[in-house]
């Protein structure tokens, strides 16, 4: 804002010089505190009166004059060389800097009117009808403060006549050109000191060996940008200068497109004429993969590696040697197909669970859920035209008490956890900057820049209401997913306030329905595409309870996919986790988020546009197999009827598991043909966990069912004793751990009870 200058100029100017000012400016006066003394908003839209200004330019509490800027499309280029430590800097910086305005500006001296402020910086004054509010332009690599900002709607400059560095004077500033003010811009951003290297798009984070030297960073230290660029540019007459030399594109009508730093070796330009982006540094990596590659970096990556750069490829599975000799991958239908993740993941999850004792069923069930957060609404399946498949899975994963459940799950889904609270901090930290700009006077709102608006983008949530899941989904569009280490209390809450409606909206937002939540304040919530993936533990007896013909006739609990596997404590292992593997798996997770967080394609209006992916035609062939298949099940009359209503949601999931699994693949698989489509290997890794998934929900199905009926073999009879009389007595080879689970006690109770039972016969 104007109040950063420090000096003012009130006295040298006399009542006659003040008012011709007046003629031609809105103008403000200010007091000692460097802010306006008088309410100024009016001005910028309608200048003082003659009176009214001679009232306050002679009140003694007036020390300054402003001009205020926006008004007659008045905008102003300031910069402040007072982030200099030294009058040497600021004198170097300043003559460089306009001698690039000279430069490149065709008749820039006539164009437009400069000024120096007392404080040693510089006005550029000129007249726009592209004229902007205030902007910070550039701050400069080890400072805080900007270098260069624009003074535009809502601002004001303090006149300064006897300073003129031109010819042209305040009374001769007229309006420029939109081409030269954009130029004067780029020439202005190019000082902006950028931190960030241009982006790599590869796929795939590679190791390497000899040091984990990148291709494209080995290229950047072996190569200057003009061996790749000097085919499209020159370097025109007294284009040298201190910190860069000025380039010019071959056929361009202006002075120069642009420049290439001495000291990062980039290039900057201002030109949209060419093959390289304009306005973002470009390293000389970046600028080979525009010119031969089309912009594509990870075609770009490969040929530099297949040319000798970089260190070479070493996977993670050779870099962290297993300690096992033989761990379990699959076995059969009912153990977790890990072998549909890739290698490096399989090695991570088989890690844990020598090593942390963790279940691997636990472990692939929760990853599955964490990919479809990862990808969300970004990239649907369409299965044929008209049916379109969002990835949302509900998982539940069964066991009893101290299994293990959490523990396991937590090994798999903690980068995303920890992502999530970032975000969350983030969120809180913004709403007490809001609040504390909230709380200033009028007069400090006015020099304070009103920070945004706190955004909550927190993805995954707990325990909360259904209006605040929307609410939160309306930030977080692409999904938020939902984590319970008891999911009993979400099937309760089902019905806890409003019978039915908790039920309708989670069968809306699996099947990607738009929901819409009426309240009884005026605030109403809609999300047009929920994506809410839902992962939990619960104990199979409590499970069971909620398996009521009222959830089989509406469809509920068939959409839960269910792993039960046979889980026992294990004892103390004495074998560690690679502190390097836990830290190369939390990396690799966030970068597959954050890589499907910046591919989200979204319309004109901000709304997700999902990329649609279809089957090969090799692929194709396997889903119809697949789905005649499922097909054939459901009219089988010798068919469990349990599973028979399970088997149309398989064919949702089904296409729903061959995009997590494809996505998924694709990201470390960055070699192959980068070919979005769900291939035949995919499909067929999907039918493979939609077996495991439905012979778990048999397995469960045939112990409830088994539990129903040694419940109804006791009987009538009270005591624990007893129980086991009566059930011993209809069935002999009954299942001794079921009963001793039942009646609560050991099973060697039982054993000694049967023994007791056989001697009294």
């Amino acid at each position: 804002m104007a109040s950063s200058i420090g000096c003012f100029l009130f006295k040298p100017m006399n009542e006659q010089l003040a008012l011709k000012f007046l003629e031609n400016f809105s103008l403000i006066t200010v007091g000692e505190n460097k802010t306006p003394n008088y309410k100024w908003k009016e001005c910028q839209t309608v200048q003082l009166s003659k009176d009214q200004f001679l009232k306050q330019f002679n009140d003694p509490s007036t020390k300054g004059i402003g001009i205020v800027t926006g008004f007659d499309f008045l905008e102003v280029i300031d910069i402040d060389t007072k982030v200099f430590s030294t009058q040497l800097e600021m004198d170097e910086f300043w003559q460089e800097f306009y001698q690039t305005l000279i430069d490149t500006i065709i008749d820039f001296k006539n164009k437009f009117v400069v000024y120096k402020t007392l404080s040693g910086g510089y006005h550029i004054l000129y007249k726009s009808k592209r004229c902007v509010g205030n902007t910070k332009i550039a701050v400069l690599k080890g400072h805080k403060e900007a270098i260069i900002e624009t003074r535009g709607i809502g601002g004001y400059v303090f006149i300064y006549p006897q300073n003129k560095v031109n010819n042209k004077s305040y009374f001769d500033i007229e309006f420029i050109t939109d081409e030269d003010r954009d130029t004067l811009w780029k020439i202005c951003k190019s000082y902006n000191y950028i931190t960030e290297q241009p982006k790599i798009e590869s796929k795939i984070k590679k190791e390497y060996e000899e040091g984990n030297i990148k291709p494209w960073d080995e290229f950047n230290d072996k190569n200057d940008i003009w061996s790749v660029i000097e085919d499209d540019f020159t370097i025109p007459r007294n284009g040298q200068k201190n910190k860069h030399y000025l380039i010019k594109r071959h056929g361009s009508s202006a002075e120069h497109s642009g420049y290439v730093f001495r000291d990062s070796g980039c290039m900057y330009l201002f030109s949209t004429g060419t093959i390289y982006p304009h306005e973002t540094l470009i390293s000389p990596y970046a600028a080979y993969t525009y010119k031969y590659h089309n912009g594509n970096f990870s075609d770009s990556a490969k040929d530099l590696y297949d040319q000798g750069y970089g260190s070479r490829i070493k996977s993670k599975v050779d870099e962290i040697k297993p300690t096992i000799k033989e761990p379990k991958i699959y076995l059969t239908e009912l153990d977790f197909p890990i072998d549909i993740f890739p290698k490096d993941i399989q090695f991570y999850l088989k890690e844990c669970q020598t090593k942390l004792d963790s279940n691997l069923d636990y472990m692939g069930s929760s990853l599955i859920w964490l990919i479809s957060i990862c990808i969300g609404n970004s990239i649907e399946m369409e299965v044929k035209k008209g049916w379109n498949e969002q990835a949302v899975i509900w998982l539940a994963v069964v066991g009893k008490a101290g299994i293990g459940k959490t523990p396991s799950i937590n090994n798999v889904i903690f980068p995303l956890m920890k992502e999530n609270s970032k975000e969350i901090k983030k969120y809180i930290e913004a709403m007490k900057n809001q609040e504390y700009f909230n709380n200033l006077s009028k007069k400090d709102k006015e020099i304070h820049p009103e920070p945004k608006p706190a955004v909550k983008s927190q993805f995954i949530a707990n325990d909360i209401t259904l209006e605040a899941l929307v609410d939160l989904h309306q930030e977080s569009d692409n999904a938020v997913g939902v984590f319970k280490d008891e999911l009993a209390g979400w099937l309760k809450d089902m019905n806890k306030y409003r019978a039915g409606s908790d039920l309708e909206f989670w069968l809306s937002t699996w099947s990607g329905k738009s929901v819409f939540m009426n309240r009884k304040t005026a605030k109403s919530s809609f999300v047009e595409k929920p994506f809410i993936p839902v992962l939990g533990g619960i104990q199979p007896t409590i499970f069971n309870s909620f398996s009521t013909e009222e959830n089989k006739e509406n469809g509920f609990m068939d959409r839960m996919l269910l792993s039960f596997p046979d889980a026992i404590v294990d004892q103390y292992n004495d074998k560690e986790l690679e502190y390097d593997t836990i830290k190369w798996y939390e990396q690799v997770i966030v970068q597959f988020f954050q890589e499907m967080k910046e591919s989200v394609n979204r319309d004109d209006n901000g709304n997700i546009k999902p990329i649609r992916v279809k089957f090969t035609p090799e692929a194709k062939l396997e889903w119809i197999r697949i789905f005649n298949k499922i097909t054939n099940h459901q009219n089988n009359d010798d068919e469990n009827e349990y599973l028979k209503s399970m088997y149309p949601k398989q064919k949702s999931y089904i296409p729903r598991f061959a995009l997590l699994i494809h996505i998924f693949n694709l990201f470390f698989d960055p070699n192959k043909e980068q070919n979005i489509n769900i291939s035949k290997e995919s499909i067929l890794k999907a039918e493979k966990l939609s077996n495991y998934f439905v012979n778990n929900a048999r397995k469960i199905k045939l112990e409830s069912n088994e539990t129903s009926e040694i419940k109804a073999a006791f009987g009538k009879a009270e005591s624990n004793f007893d129980k086991l009389k009566m059930i011993y007595k209809k069935d002999p080879d009954f299942n001794r751990s079921k009963v001793a689970e039942l009646i609560g006690v050991s099973r060697k109770t039982v054993h000694n009870w049967i023994i007791k039972i056989d001697i009294d016969k």
